[in-house]
């Protein structure tokens, strides 16, 4: 059998991650009063001041903001703002923060805003209102998400960028980073009224309406081709999606080849019940305390079973995925251990 993967690289990028936090985190203890200080007094330019470079240091590509918090008094946010690359390292800064306490809280996305229909922001030099938007609805049939198209009266000034972002900056406040990047498709920002829109302040309601078809575990089966042409089986959770296992940036994959395969190249007989009976047991291992895994997907093709699995790799699911294939008996298996923030290696499962 062999065992492979890039695991120096990871151990490298996992250490200067985890430095890079601890400074950030240490930074901001001994910034704190000073920072207090800003915000009480409303200095908003010198708090940016502050805080961006010690954020930027941790990824340049993170963003920040300071909001109301829902238990304390404000909220310091740090956010990958949709980049899926970045998703597992801003939870991890926000799992390393202090605890709450009444003046400070801290969050790895933007979070739903109760108030959010009573604020009033400017964009583009006018006056962009939340009571005032407007959506139009459509969940494409087979679809786990809604598309979305936003209008607002002040559209029809602004360019193109400008209302995406007021649109995105919106579903952010209404529903939370989030869930906007589990339950939200296509968004278009209209110049015009959609058919049957509704207003927005509505949209929560219907996303959980949405949300409640899903509630339980669900697996689709999908059937198609090889790049040679063969013909390929393929399950996969059912909705997939990064943002559900934002701590799962390590990919485990593991091949196993299979002994009895049909004329097309896939399982049965034999082949088929041990196959199931290794994912049993895989789910298993993957359900115990410090696992910290999910298997996400697998595929049948050519006499090979390829499983993806995604886990946390402070967890133990690629300890528990090198033990299991030593009891596999139909040919030699394979595990590869990587990096994979983005999910890239299920692009298109994912929901």
């Amino acid at each position: 059998m062999r065992l492979f993967g890039r695991k120096d690289e990871e151990e490298e990028v996992a250490e200067e991650t985890g430095d890079g936090l601890a400074e950030f985190w240490e930074w901001w203890q001994q910034a704190r009063p000073g920072i207090d200080a800003m915000v009480e007094a409303g200095e908003a330019e010198r708090l940016s001041e502050l805080i961006a470079p010690a954020v930027s240091a941790v990824h340049p590509g993170l963003v920040w903001e300071v909001a109301p918090g829902g238990k304390a008094q404000q909220a310091l946010v740090v956010t990958a703002a949709g980049d899926p690359e970045l998703r597992s390292l801003a939870h991890r800064w926000a799992k390393a923060a202090p605890e709450s306490d009444a003046l400070w809280e801290y969050h790895p996305s933007r979070q739903a805003n109760p108030e959010a229909m009573e604020l009033t922001l400017d964009v583009g030099g006018y006056e962009f209102a939340l009571d005032k938007l407007l959506l139009g609805l459509r969940v494409p049939r087979g679809v786990p998400r809604m598309d979305i198209a936003a209008f607002h009266p002040v559209f029809v000034m602004l360019d193109e960028e400008t209302r995406m972002e007021a649109t995105l900056l919106s579903l952010d406040w209404l529903l939370g980073e989030d869930d906007v990047a589990r339950w939200v498709g296509e968004i278009t920002p209209a110049t015009f009224q959609p058919i049957d829109s509704v207003e927005a302040v509505h949209l929560p309601s219907v996303i959980a309406d949405l949300a409640s078809e899903y509630a339980e575990e669900q697996w689709a089966l999908l059937e198609g081709q090889t790049a040679g042409g063969a013909p390929l089986i393929a399950t996969a959770r059912y909705p997939l999606r990064p943002v559900d296992y934002p701590l799962y940036d390590q990919h485990i994959q593991i091949t196993l080849p299979y002994g009895h395969a049909d004329e097309n190249g896939l399982p049965v007989d034999g082949s088929l019940a041990s196959l199931r009976e290794f994912e049993e047991r895989l789910a298993a291992r993957l359900g115990r305390l410090h696992a910290d895994g999910v298997l996400a997907a697998h595929l049948s093709a050519e006499g090979t079973r390829v499983i993806h699995v995604y886990a946390d790799p402070t967890g133990e699911a690629a300890i528990h995925a090198k033990e299991l294939i030593v009891s596999w008996e139909e040919g030699q298996p394979l595990v590869d251990v990587v990096s994979d923030p983005g999910w890239t290696s299920v692009a298109p499962f994912l929901s």
